[in-house]
């Protein structure tokens, strides 16, 4: 009975805390939870659809400037998405996750580096360079993405794709597509 009660406290404080997080984003669609605690950057830049919902230390930023260097975040997130704990997406070009998707715990999404993969580059220390963004992160409808993933930018993950527990997703893959591994590779194309 004890902690019945205390889950019920705590639903009720996440309720009331989502209500007024929900003010800082560009827009947010019905049904909206998230637990508390949560890091924000640039909620005018993130659009969230509705029935959301995440665990607590969530992680979303777009920058719209980093060290004197200017970006155009745009998150977009749809609607019937499902975050677990310790989630971090972080954007400063494109980043859209579609409907009816679930992520694992400490799932990590990108859409830039820290500098490049150049001479140049590697003489500036990685906190000091500026942030690249290859191209944007595509997550189609209906994809799972297990516990640990990281996945980088420049990719799109095709609809009702399975991503594994602990892969690093480089490439792109097509729907209905089973991935695993470091870094990700096709296991298996489902046929429907």
């Amino acid at each position: 009975m004890f902690f019945k009660l205390l889950n019920i406290i705590r639903l009720l404080q996440n309720h009331l805390f989502s209500m007024f997080l929900k003010l800082g984003f560009k827009k947010t669609g019905k049904n909206f939870l998230i637990e508390y605690p949560i890091r924000v950057v640039g909620g005018n830049y993130i659009e969230i659809g509705s029935n959301f919902n995440s665990f607590g230390r969530l992680r979303i930023e777009a920058y719209a400037s980093h060290l004197g260097n200017t970006y155009s975040p745009n998150i977009i997130i749809g609607n019937n998405v499902s975050l677990n704990f310790d989630c971090h997406i972080g954007c400063v070009n494109q980043i859209v996750i579609g409907d009816n998707v679930l992520i694992a715990s400490r799932v990590f999404i990108t859409d830039h580096y820290h500098g490049s993969s150049t001479a140049e580059s590697i003489q500036i220390p990685p906190s000091k360079r500026k942030v690249e963004s290859p191209g944007p992160v595509i997550i189609q409808d209906n994809v799972w993405i297990g516990e640990g993933v990281c996945i980088m930018p420049n990719i799109t993950i095709g609809e009702n794709s399975i991503i594994g527990s602990n892969s690093v997703v480089t490439k792109s893959f097509p729907a209905n597509s089973v991935i695993g591994g470091v870094p990700a590779r096709l296991i298996k194309i489902i046929n429907e």
